[in-house]
């Protein structure tokens, strides 16, 4: 079993940054790669970014290549999604989710956190 719990998103202006976090606890979180979600309104969830176990790979949607930047730091228990030069159609609700493989197919993960609240004014 593995808790996922997201913080950081809000209200930010186009062209600004935020920094989402999602803390894991249930697991070692070294043996799962992890992934970002996010889902706007109307729309199905889609894929944003995913990094394998040790953080060597990633893999990014097209939609946010060169913008969003995924980290995680396995001694705290944490990935990160930095992003940068945010656009409205960013706006969505951001999910973490873990793996046990290094995947961008929703259907490969196997835990969620809540969500978090990213809205992009223009």
């Amino acid at each position: 079993q593995v808790q996922l719990v997201e913080s950081g998103g809000g209200l930010v202006q186009a062209g600004g940054s935020l920094r989402l976090s999602c803390a894991a606890s249930g697991r070692t979180f070294s043996s799962y790669a992890m992934g970002w979600f996010r889902q706007a309104p109307g729309k199905e969830r889609e894929f944003v970014a995913a990094m394998s176990r040790s953080g060597g790979s990633t893999v990014y949607a097209d939609s946010v290549k060169g913008r969003f930047t995924i980290s995680r730091d396995n001694a705290r228990n944490t990935v990160y999604l930095q992003m940068n030069s945010l656009k409205p159609e960013d706006t969505a609700v951001y999910y973490c989710a873990s793996t046990g493989l290094f995947s961008r197919l929703e259907r490969s993960y196997d835990y969620w956190g809540q969500g978090t609240q990213v809205t992009v004014s223009s």
